[in-house]
């Protein structure tokens, strides 16, 4: 890669370049040290020979706190015990860095950052030897590094030493290493964030503290679109410890000195809530109103030859239909964020995926300049789609908080509050007609998708959702090798509107389209009297990914071989984010109870970075769609959400998980995501497996409440 190259990919929506000199800003929580060499704003090396790495992109969990810095680490040859991480800080002086756009999702960090990272480490390991070569009066061709010095014949440099002589070049041309070069890219190192998760050093949100701090906690309307009436405060500020009871548009907040105090004076807190002229209808009505949705004329999303002339030919027609409700993230850190305003200036420490976003709605709100309004990323617990709401809720009530009561304050949410304070995987309706030949192939397919659109509305309307037709609802069953099989097919696009405020749910619109296209390939399998495994392939064709991780996933799990008495496998296959994962699941179901034993995962996603962030993203995923497909459901009843906690919104317990195991297909394709796409064929998998054992189809979802 040239510089002008990677001057081209490195430029973000804003226009700014990665590769730019740092210019520290005063503002920042540590000052850099003069001679400290930084290339460009993503890598910092200290004298002090510590390698400073800043992520573009958050860690929540899928470990690209290890994986950008094996990016770094791979082209720079330097001493991994030596690296330190940190999420970057947005705000404060206008700078090339603070112009940037950060926002994380899509399961796209390592596949967006592969150049920009190792290009970063290419380009500072060749400054370092230009600086050694300059200082000892030799070719630069003469020097090699390793380790975290430039060596040459006995001489050895550390990058530190090196640092300031270094920051004076120019930046040079670079050319990054080949595969058959890499020592540390596609190996497991230590990951780099786990000693302080362990010992307690990590600061997550929830952690932030410093003097003058409050708690807030809010009180907000139950029926979704209610407003505060009237409310009466007088015996929550009786309670020790509360300072104040201010009213925001989200609800009342109960200021405290600490979280105790907060709570209690919320339970004691008096709220007459309006709620006139809100029709937020109950979940049972919500699937009475999709089905007649259905018969009305929707977004076409494909269409190709007739399939209504292409049933009177069909040999046989299989018609059924699919329900979803609304699944909450439940993260296990809940939603909070730490607001500290002035008049002119707001700091804010919170977890979210959608930083620059955020921040630029607290720009807006309070009328600041830029420059103004910092953000500060801390340790995140979790998110699953949760903190990168477009609504920007929890930011937005802490700053209102902040502002109406005049005090520093960090607004927690409890577990009831993540439960019941909205945006939650929609409600979704499937209707599917399949035609098939006299072999038991489909050969005519009819697909309605009902549901809210997840970015109707939003900053990614025109790029997600244009025209109405938001290609995350239809994700999975648009451009699916089964479908395109079949010479006559049409899908169709229902989108729907309430109340209910929705949001991205891991593996987003997958997490119900999986579901559908591989219950019903199975189905079709079983009714031709073929073995799914074969059945699928026979469809697949030249899908080389779908048919390597299929077959190895069948080929490990034992599939046709003998299993324990009561057991049974289920299979599904299905591609998200750019990889292929093939489930295969083992059960068994006596007297009403089903015990998964165990999972078998294939993932072909092209290139596996770290090999070992792969197999804890396809694990995780798995327990995650795993709890979801068994448990998971949000009711509306008369408006307002009956679940609360993890009580009635169960999550999956140690002694219920299953056996994984892991299997990585890798190919020089094009690289695919892993954070995602190992919840969407879980479902499916344990769905087909539930038939195998007791020969009844499961058609909506959690599995346990339809058996």
């Amino acid at each position: 890669m040239n510089r002008r190259d990677f001057m081209q990919t490195a430029t973000l929506a804003t226009g700014g370049l990665l590769l730019s000199f740092f210019v520290p800003s005063k503002s920042m929580a540590v000052a850099l040290p003069a001679q400290d060499f930084s290339p460009n704003a993503l890598l910092r090396i200290g004298t002090d020979d510590t390698i400073r790495i800043i992520l573009n992109k958050v860690e929540m969990g899928q470990g690209i706190w290890t994986t950008l810095a094996m990016l770094i680490a791979e082209e720079l040859d330097c001493d991994w015990t030596r690296i330190r991480v940190e999420h970057r800080v947005i705000g404060g002086p206008r700078t090339v860095e603070s112009m940037w756009v950060l926002s994380t999702g899509g399961s796209d960090t390592i596949k967006s950052e592969f150049d920009r990272y190792r290009t970063t480490g290419a380009i500072a390991r060749t400054m370092l030897v230009q600086a050694a070569a300059q200082r000892l009066g030799i070719a630069p061709g003469q020097c090699v590094t390793k380790g975290g010095f430039v060596q040459a014949g006995s001489t050895r440099l550390s990058y530190g030493s090196l640092a300031a002589d270094a920051a004076r070049l120019p930046v040079p041309q670079v050319k990054l290493r080949e595969r058959d070069e890499w020592k540390l890219l596609k190996h497991s190192p230590r990951k780099l964030d786990v000693p302080d998760k362990v010992n307690g050093k990590a600061k997550y949100g929830i952690d932030i503290q410093f003097p003058g701090l409050l708690v807030a906690v809010l009180e907000r309307c139950p029926v979704f679109g209610g407003a505060v009436k009237s409310f009466d405060a007088s015996e929550a500020l009786r309670v020790p410890g509360v300072r104040k009871v201010v009213q925001v548009p989200m609800g009342v907040a109960i200021v405290a000195d600490h979280t105790w105090a907060a709570l209690q004076g919320r339970k004691a807190l008096r709220v007459e809530w309006d709620a006139r002229g809100i029709s937020n209808p109950d979940t049972s009505q919500l699937f009475t109103q999709y089905r007649e949705v259905v018969g009305q004329q929707g977004i076409s999303v494909q269409n190709k030859g007739n399939s209504e002339s292409a049933w009177p030919r069909a040999n046989a027609v299989y018609e059924q239909e699919f329900h979803f409700p609304n699944l909450a993230h439940a993260p296990m850190e809940t939603l909070n964020c730490t607001v500290k305003l002035s008049a002119d200036q707001c700091e804010i420490w919170t977890a979210t995926q959608s930083n620059s976003l955020h921040r630029e709605e607290v720009i807006r709100f309070l009328g600041f300049r830029d420059e103004q309004v910092m953000l500060y990323t801390p340790s995140m617990g979790g998110s699953f789609g949760r903190r990168g709401s477009f609504g920007n809720d929890w930011v937005m009530e802490a700053v209102h908080i902040a502002q109406a009561s005049g005090e520093a304050i960090k607004l927690i949410w409890t577990r009831e509050d993540d439960i019941r304070g909205g945006y939650y995987r929609p409600v979704y309706l499937h209707k599917v007609k399949v035609g098939t030949d006299a072999a038991g192939m489909p050969v005519a397919w009819k697909h309605d998708v009902v549901g809210q659109s997840l970015f109707a509305n939003t900053v990614l309307e025109k790029d997600i959702a244009p025209n109405g037709l938001d290609y995350s609802t239809v994700d999975g069953v648009n451009g699916s090798p089964y479908i395109a099989h079949c010479p006559d097919h049409t899908v169709m696009l229902h989108t729907t509107t309430n109340n209910i405020p929705v949001l991205a749910w891991r593996s987003v619109g997958n997490t119900h389209t999986a579901f559908v296209m591989e219950t019903v390939i199975d189905e079709l399998a079983f009714a031709a009297g073929n073995d799914p495994v074969e059945y699928r392939k026979k469809l697949l064709g030249r899908h080389l990914r779908h048919l390597a991780a299929l077959t190895t996933a069948a080929e490990k799990a034992g599939w046709r071989n003998a299993l324990p008495s009561g057991h049974f496998q289920g299979v599904a296959v299905h591609e998200a984010m750019g990889s292929v994962v093939a489930q295969v699941v083992e059960i068994s179901y006596s007297n009403g109870n089903l015990k998964v034993h165990r999972v078998v995962c294939a993932i072909a996603c092209g290139l596996a970075v770290n090999p070992d962030g792969v197999r804890a993203q396809m694990e995780g995923g798995i327990i995650y769609g795993l709890t979801a497909a068994l448990f998971g459901e949000i009711t509306i009843e008369k408006g307002a959400i009956r679940q609360s906690n993890f009580h009635d919104y169960r999550m999956l317990r140690m002694e219920e998980a299953p056996d994984i195991e892991v299997h990585i297909i890798e190919d020089d394709g094009k690289m695919g995501g892993a954070g995602e796409p190992g919840v969407a064929p879980i479902a499916p998998a344990l769905a087909n497996a539930f038939f195998a054992a007791t020969g009844k189809r499961i058609r909506n979802l959690p599995l346990l409440s339809n058996i």
